[in-house]
Parts: C-alpha cells; sequence; structure tokens
C-alpha cells in the first residue's frame, strides 16, 4: 500500500488541472494526505487537517515566512502612497536617455530588473513608463507588453530577495533540505527559463527586431503618428523609494552575512528578509508621516496592503501544510525509492521543467505549481541522484515559462492592463518567443540531466 503515499501530490496536479483553482488543489491533496495518515477514515482526515494546518505555525521559520509576505504588502502599499514607483520611472522619463527605439526599450527593461520587489508592481511601474516612451518612439503596446512580462517575473525568480523568494526557502525547509539557502542560491544559474528570457529580450531591445506575430504588430504601429506623451508626474518623491528599496536588499544581505557567521549562504533567509523588510517598512512608514502627517491613516493603508496579499499568503500557507503532512505520510521516502529505480533519471529535470509548464499554464499560478511540484522533485532528485539546485531550478523556470503562455495567468493580464494592449494579442505575440526560450530550457535540462 506504500504506492498511496503518492496520491495526494497527484490529485493536487490532477485538481488544479481540471478546476483550474489550486486552492482546490493544495486543501483536496492535505484532506487526502491526513484521511491516510488516519487510516482512511474521512472524518479524522478532516480534523488533523485542521490541527495541520495549526503545526505551521508551529516553526518559526514557518510564520516568518507568512509574516514577511504580509508585511511585504504594507510596504508595497506605503511605496504605492507616496507615488515612489511613480517617482521613480519619471525620473528615468525626464533624464534625457530616450533617443529612438532601444534606448526606450532599454530603459523600460532596466526598471523591470530594478523593481524586484513584487512581480505585479514591477509589471504596473514598468508598464505606465513604458507607455509614455513607446509611445513617444512608436513602439508597439504588444512589444512593451512582452518587455515588461519577459522581465519582472523572470527577474523575481532569480533575485529572490523577495516573496518568491521566501515562499521557496519555506518550501525547501518543509520537505526536508537542510541548507535551503544555499540550494536555492545554487538554483539561480541554472534556472534556464529565466535566464534564457532575459537574455531573448534584451536581445530584441538592443537589435529592435521581433519575430511572428509581434513583428506584425510594430510594423502597424510605424505607419501611426505617435501621441503626445503624457507627462510624468512630479508629486512623488524619488528618495522613498531608494531609501525603502536599499534596506529591504542591504539589509538582506547583512544580515544573511551576520546570522551565518560571515557566510552568507549559511545563514538564516527567513530571519533576515523579515528583519529587512520590517526595516523597510519602518522607514517607508516614517517618510510619509512627513508627507501625509497622519499615523493613523498610514497604519489602515498598511493594512490594507497586507489585506491585497492575502491569496498569496494562504497559497503559502496552504502548501507548508501539505509539506508537513507528506512527510509525516513518508511520501517523499517513496517517492526517492521510485526514483531510483527509474532507467531514465537524466530525463528527471526535463520532465519536472515541463510538468511545471503544464500545471502553471493550466492554473495561471507560479505560487501554486510551486506549492505542488516542489514535494515531488525534492525526493525525485535525491532518489535519482540529481543535484537539488538542478531540479528545483527546472520546477522554478518551468512555473514561470507556463505563466507567460497562459491566458489565464494573472501577471500576463496584468502585463496586458499596465501596458495598454490587448490581452489576446499580448498572449499571442509573446508566445513565440516564450517557445524559443522554452525550447532552450529543455534541451538544457536534457544536457545536465545527463552530465549529472
Amino acid at each position: 500500500m506504500d504506492w498511496l503515499a503518492a496520491t495526494p501530490p497527484v490529485v493536487a496536479l490532477l485538481v488544479a488541472v481540471l478546476t483550474r483553482n489550486v486552492y482546490w488543489a493544495l486543501g483536496a491533496a492535505i484532506l487526502l494526505s491526513e484521511t491516510l495518515l488516519a487510516a482512511l477514515n474521512p472524518a479524522v482526515g478532516l480534523l488533523g487537517s485542521i490541527d495541520r494546518g495549526a503545526l505551521v505555525f508551529s516553526d518559526g521559520g514557518n510564520t516568518r515566512i507568512l509574516l514577511f509576505c504580509l508585511i511585504i504588502g504594507a510596504l508595497i502599499a506605503y511605496l504605492e502612497r507616496a507615488n515612489a514607483f511613480e517617482a521613480m520611472v519619471s525620473w528615468l522619463s525626464r533624464s534625457g536617455m530616450v533617443k529612438g527605439p532601444r534606448q526606450a526599450s532599454f530603459i523600460t527593461a532596466f526598471s523591470g530588473v530594478l523593481i524586484f520587489v513584487e512581480t505585479n508592481v514591477s509589471l504596473l511601474a514598468t508598464g505606465l513608463l513604458g507607455q509614455r516612451l513607446f509611445d513617444k518612439v512608436n513602439l508597439s503596446r504588444a512589444r512593451l507588453a512582452y518587455i515588461i512580462d519577459s522581465t519582472c517575473a523572470p527577474v523575481s525568480v532569480l533575485i529572490l530577495l523577495n516573496g518568491w523568494g521566501a515562499f521557496i526557502l519555506s518550501l525547501l525547509a518543509a520537505n526536508g533540505v537542510d541548507k535551503p539557502l544555499a540550494v536555492m542560491a545554487a538554483s539561480i544559474p541554472l534556472n534556464a527559463y529565466a535566464l534564457l528570457t532575459l537574455g531573448l529580450v534584451f536581445f530584441v531591445v538592443f537589435s529592435n527586431r521581433t519575430f511572428g506575430p509581434m513583428r506584425t504588430a510594430d510594423a502597424a504601429v510605424q505607419t501611426q503618428a505617435a501621441p503626445d506623451p503624457i507627462a510624468p508626474a512630479s508629486d512623488g518623491s524619488l528618495w522613498a523609494f531608494v531609501l525603502p528599496m536599499v534596506i529591504l536588499v542591504g539589509g538582506s544581505i547583512g544580515f544573511m552575512a551576520w546570522t551565518g557567521g560571515g557566510n552568507i549562504l549559511a545563514g538564516s533567509g527567513s530571519k533576515s528578509i523579515l528583519w529587512a523588510v520590517c526595516l523597510a517598512t519602518i522607514v517607508a512608514f516614517l517618510l510619509l508621516v512627513r508627507k501625509a502627517g497622519n499615523p493613523g491613516d498610514l497604519v489602515e493603508t498598511g493594512f490594507k496592503g497586507m489585506g491585497d496579499l492575502l491569496p498569496a499568503v494562504s497559497i503559502i500557507f496552504l502548501a507548508l501544510a501539505l509539506g508537513d503532512s507528506l512527510k509525516a505520510l513518508g511520501t517523499g521516502a517513496f517517492i526517492a525509492q521510485l526514483a531510483s529505480a527509474m532507467p531514465y533519471n537524466w530525463a528527471i529535470p526535463a520532465v519536472l521543467f515541463v510538468a511545471a509548464s503544464i500545471t502553471s499554464f493550466t492554473t495561471g499560478t507560479s505560487w501554486g505549481t510551486y506549492g505542488i511540484l516542489v514535494p515531488l522533485a525534492i525526493p525525485l532528485g535525491i532518489g535519482a541522484d540529481l543535484p537539488l539546485p538542478l531540479v528545483l531550478a527546472a520546477v522554478l523556470g518551468g512555473g514561470v515559462f507556463g505563466d507567460h503562455c497562459s491566458p489565464i495567468s494573472d501577471t500576463t493580464i496584468i502585463a496586458s492592463l499596465a501596458s495598454g494592449c490587448d490581452h489576446l494579442e499580448h498572449v499571442r505575440t509573446q508566445i513565440p518567443h516564450a517557445l524559443v526560450a522554452g525550447a532552450g530550457a529543455v534541451v538544457f535540462y536534457l544536457a545536465a540531466g545527463l552530465l549529472s
């Protein structure tokens, strides 16, 4: 009956594909796992599921991760209240560096790299900037949507000093990885899709060339007269963006070195990012107090920002509960045993990349994909004697790839809205570019599996 231990993550995957609802998928998997632990008694399994959720908070690392993801919502709300993102993009727009399509595209892409703290915020800020710049130089909104969508998400999963990094750290720890920060850091250069996508974006930027349907969209815009660009806003403070970001990034790195006794990779990731985001949020709050002068109102703004991130925090909470339940069920050990007997272990990284792509495409969420597949990928990698950073990178990259191709992805939809591009046109024009990077990633993971 050991094979029953593998059914909860399989059920999660099936429910996610059929319902396109990651909450149902993770909830069903937790209930099934706890029912199996309760000797197939569903009533006891339901009670066990509730207790399993409560036990998530018994681990200090889990609690810190959930707090981080809530508090970063307050930080984002304060930055938006101070018009900090608008001030940053306006400064770039006023810099006088925009002389043609290449410069306009580069500034937009560079802004996507710079604002890595949260994908949707990055999309909105760079989209607002890009609309002005792209109109000025007669570039299509489809190209703008592609540049911001294919910059912001890959950067967020490469520069992991954000909610993505916190989530991945928690998943690794929940699934028995001894040094989660070191594994996550080592996965960055192996994230083939994210790196290839960024490379392709900057090729488009510097060559000023596109292909497929996007070339047609670009050609159509070239025949139109350029509209007057929107005047940049001037009521925001650039320092309101710079200071909190410096504290967030510098504090995370500094605290990792401190908690690791001088070795960043040996530090506590959950403590470091929580301390850093608390300090950054305090600074953003104080800067706003000087401007708005109503601390009580600003507290309400912070709570509203936290509320906006509750859906994402709920996914993290359910994923952590599922990881703990699967550990108690022995799912990891069973999958590792299966993997050790597989004749083609070298294909596992590529298979994980494709599986993550399909899951993300059908559900429209990378977060949910990671919650479902990381508990599978870790024991598979251990059982097949593959490097854990390699299998982790395959899952992370596959989640972003599926997200880029999915018309129901929240990031794809926000990229369309932020750039002022028709949503279906954005999906249609971006897919050929995403497929090129995706194919390259599959080849990379097949080769890496053979060489491992």
